[in-house]
């Protein structure tokens, strides 16, 4: 870096790395022709904002700023033009294009992008817990759960259990088998956790047969039988009873209504 070259000051409401990125893409042009990059982040008093133009006023500077609040924004401004440095806004032209255009007025909330990436992140862990605990494969996770979707083979459990995931909520799925004894960990938990998915039998039928056809196998195995069928959903909907959980009917929704039934139930619990 040259010595007698300028300095830069990068202030920001929030983390300051969007102004960071645009310093160091426009700077890698003039030959490494600058001094120092400073960068104030969370700057959130005038005082803040005082402390540093009075240092940047000492030195062949600019300040690069992405404020949205603007009693903040105005306040650095003036104290820019009070000592002749250079100031450059990087979010405010594009701000004023923006609004326009836009229907909506801006938020002016410092820190929205990274508040977003926590829930992009928060969705991430809930995607993977609906995948660990998944088809009944540990039954521990029921505990961790937001809710817990039961029902018989191709209830859409699964899809269900990732529509949910997508939208930040922690599920596990078990599978109901008239043969296999459901999970402890299901009575220890409050029933409105709890949704046990149902079906029409000649639906279920049909699904399943169609299922062994995509597997290569005979569509009159027992697993498609309607014996069987009726036996499952004797089963489950015994089950469902005992645990005094929501039931739903999938025979003739989407996965996104009846998530939108679960998300409702959990609101509500």
């Amino acid at each position: 870096m040259n010595e007698n070259g300028p300095r830069i000051f990068i202030v920001s409401d929030s983390i300051g790395e969007t102004a960071e990125k645009v310093v160091k893409a426009v700077a890698i042009q003039f030959n490494s022709d600058i001094t120092e990059i400073r960068k104030a982040s969370n700057v959130t008093d005038k005082s803040q904002i005082i402390r540093i133009i009075q240092e940047a006023k000492n030195y062949n500077s600019i300040v690069v700023y992405t404020i949205v609040l603007q009693e903040l924004k105005i306040a650095l401004e003036e104290e820019c033009d009070k000592y002749g440095i250079l100031r450059v806004d990087i979010l405010g032209p594009l701000m004023e294009a923006l609004s326009k255009v836009a229907t909506t007025t801006p938020r002016l909330e410092a820190g929205l992008i990274y508040k977003l990436d926590e829930q992009y992140f928060k969705r991430v862990d809930a995607v993977e817990f609906a995948v660990k605990y998944d088809d009944g494969k540990d039954p521990r996770g029921i505990l961790k759960a937001d809710a817990v979707i039961i029902g018989v083979s191709r209830t859409s459990k699964t899809p269900l259990s990732m529509y949910l995931a997508h939208k930040n909520y922690k599920v596990a799925n078990v599978p109901l088998v008239p043969e296999i004894s459901p999970p402890q960990e299901l009575f220890k938990i409050p029933p409105k956790r709890i949704v046990g998915l149902t079906a029409d039998p000649e639906k279920l039928n049909l699904i399943r047969r169609e299922r062994l056809k995509t597997l290569g196998l005979k569509d009159s195995a027992n697993y498609a039988s309607m014996e069987r069928i009726l036996l499952e959903l004797e089963h489950a909907d015994a089950l469902f009873k005992k645990l005094g959980c929501t039931v739903i009917d999938v025979s003739k929704k989407a996965v996104e209504e009846t998530a939108s039934i679960v998300i409702q139930m959990l609101k509500e619990a």
